[in-house]
């Protein structure tokens, strides 16, 4: 069994998540373990995939397609050993508003866009720059996702008439207070009775999904109730969506596996052909870019946890490679974007996964699903998948720790968290993640500024062995010289006294340093050669040294001297004031 799957890893250059799992092994016992992990995951899977679908604006088949086809190319060429990809929440506020412009072919555009930057990305090797990206950002614009998804499920509880829901979400909101008088019971009463158990459930803790229950008792209610009760009348798969493929035509859920389509192919939403140009790719890229972000962001955020839970070690770049191979190619087969699903990944894992083979397994369970039990999936009540998608959005909100963050983070970090949020919900999420990262940077930028600075010298230091003469300052500058640290740091030296004669610049505390820090430096050198003060920099490190010897900035004899050596420094800015002062005298 061993030797199989590393033949099958080699000859097919598969992950690094496939190596992490087979370099000490894998037996038989793994097998059933992955096999099993796999089918539970994939039951788990088929409900989920259908509901997040149909919130991104989509028939649920698109998003059962997405985890068949991106579930299993993922796990071969991704980095996180245990993670399940396909669709998810998170995706929904930057989907539906897709969806709603240009139909299900500017969707499935837009995410091979996505696939190529992410491919883009694992091959720079950036899966360590996500890291950057701060927590009040992704922490805001997650909660501000959720308010959007249970906002988008109020339709469907409700079972309201909505003609027309506009892109944002002022609009949508707007629609269904228009539009409130149109509420049905019998949806209503589907969907109070689905999120009950799946509340009531849920703290059971079962080794069974709560979903799975919820929606199992929602459909035999409503089916009951359809036939028994005089004028109940509900939502369902079957009676909302339609397909057509070649000459076929049906409803609900077609029940065939995913077929090679090609996405400039669908209609668009007015029923016009869809057309492939250079204004609709320049128009979607925005939104490829915030898809590709965002997938990033969340598969290596589903990678980090199951390394937490597993105690695997994940490659972040190749898992950005295998996320934009699976996001390349599944809209070629119907499907909507992909990425890691943390709960489905953490269900993998404890059903007892132990390599990216779960996820093919899971793979293969929903495409079985859709093969065979399309005709009971298509049953499933459009209240119910509402009910869902609000648990998901509830759990996905994280209120309790977002209040938290409010009350006890830095003031700095609470605006971006609250304007991240508030972008999320008003505008979008690529709005959103771009002031949310700007204004995060200009904070930081200024805290680097408030810890940069140039102090005196004026009393002992671990460099001096005896008081300084009258006419050689000694400065000491701290902190990083960057852009928005460097003009307040340097600024000190400007102001000196008519009877200095050589000033020490002592940058041992001064890390790093750029372009901007070397001109303000270089600036402030010259300036203070033209007054005929000699400059010794002192115990300059690596990083500033180097960026100086790149610039051309040299020993200027009797004006300027670089050295590590701090004592060095010193000793010649005495001889150099010593020498001024007998030529003055």
């Amino acid at each position: 069994m061993r030797d199989f799957f590393e033949h099958l890893a080699t000859r097919f250059q598969l992950s690094y998540g496939f190596y992490d799992a087979l370099k000490n092994g894998y037996s038989r016992r793994e097998f059933r373990a992955d096999v099993m992990a796999g089918i539970t995951v994939g039951i788990v899977s088929v409900p989920l995939a259908m509901a997040l679908a149909i919130a991104s604006g989509v028939p649920p088949q698109y998003g059962l397609y997405t985890s068949i086809v991106a579930g299993v190319l993922i796990a071969l060429f991704g980095g996180a050993r245990l993670s399940v990809s396909g669709p998810t929440a998170a995706f929904v506020v930057i989907l539906h508003p897709i969806a709603t412009k240009y139909g299900v072919g500017g969707l499935l555009l837009a995410t091979t866009m996505a696939g190529i930057i992410l491919l883009g990305m694992g091959v720079a090797r950036m899966g360590r720059l996500i890291e950057f990206i701060p927590y009040p950002v992704t922490t805001g614009f997650t909660a501000g996702i959720a308010v959007v998804i249970a906002t988008l499920q109020l339709k469907d509880f409700f079972g309201l008439h909505l003609p027309h829901t506009g892109e944002h979400f002022l609009d949508k909101a707007e629609a269904i207070l228009r539009n409130w008088d149109t509420f049905s019971w019998s949806d209503m009463g589907i969907g109070i009775l689905t999120l009950y158990i799946l509340i009531a459930w849920g703290r059971r803790r079962s080794v069974i999904p709560p979903h799975l229950v919820a929606l199992s008792v929602a459909t035999i209610v409503a089916l009951f109730l359809d036939d028994y009760i005089k004028g109940f009348d509900i939502s369902t798969i079957q009676s909302r969506f339609t397909w057509v493929f070649d000459e076929e035509s049906g409803r609900g859920i077609p029940s065939f596996p995913p077929m090679p389509v090609l996405p400039w192919n669908f209609l668009s939403p007015d029923g016009s052909p869809m057309t492939l140009s250079f204004r609709v790719i320049r128009e979607l890229f925005p939104s490829a870019v915030a898809i590709a972000l965002l997938g990033a962001i969340e598969s290596l955020l589903c990678a980090v946890v199951a390394d937490g839970i597993a105690g695997t070690k994940h490659d972040p770049n190749s898992e950005l490679i295998g996320q934009g191979i699976g996001n390349l190619i599944v809209p070629f087969f119907g499907g909507i974007a992909a990425t890691g699903a943390i709960a489905r990944t953490a269900t993998n894992i404890r059903a007892g996964a132990r390599s990216p083979l779960s996820s093919i397994v899971h793979a293969a369970v929903v495409l079985l699903s859709v093969v065979s039990i399309s005709s009971v999936l298509n049953q499933i009540p459009m209240a119910a998948l509402a009910a869902l998608m609000f648990v998901t959005a509830w759990n996905m909100s994280e209120v309790k720790h977002f209040m938290h963050m409010i009350r006890v983070a830095p003031r700095s970090d609470v605006v971006v968290l609250l304007s991240c949020f508030t972008l999320t919900v008003l505008f979008d999420m690529t709005v959103a993640v771009t002031v949310g990262v700007l204004l995060a940077a200009m904070l930081f930028m200024r805290r680097m500024a408030e810890i940069s600075h140039t102090r005196l010298v004026t009393e002992s230091h671990p460099v001096l062995k005896e008081p300084l003469p009258k006419n050689v300052r000694m400065y000491e500058i701290a902190g990083p010289l960057f852009f928005g640290a460097a003009e307040k740091a340097v600024s000190t030296l400007l102001h000196l006294d008519k009877n200095v004669d050589a000033v020490v610049l002592h940058l041992g505390n001064v890390p790093t340093m750029d372009m901007t820090g070397f001109t303000a430096l270089d600036t402030a050198i010259k300036q203070l050669n033209n007054r005929n003060i000699f400059v010794a920099l002192a115990a300059v490190q690596s990083q500033p040294a180097e960026l100086m010897h790149r610039a051309g900035m040299t020993d200027i004899p009797g004006k300027l001297l670089i050295t590590a050596a701090a004592e060095e420094a010193i000793a010649l800015a005495r001889l150099k004031a010593q020498s001024e002062k007998s030529s003055h005298g």
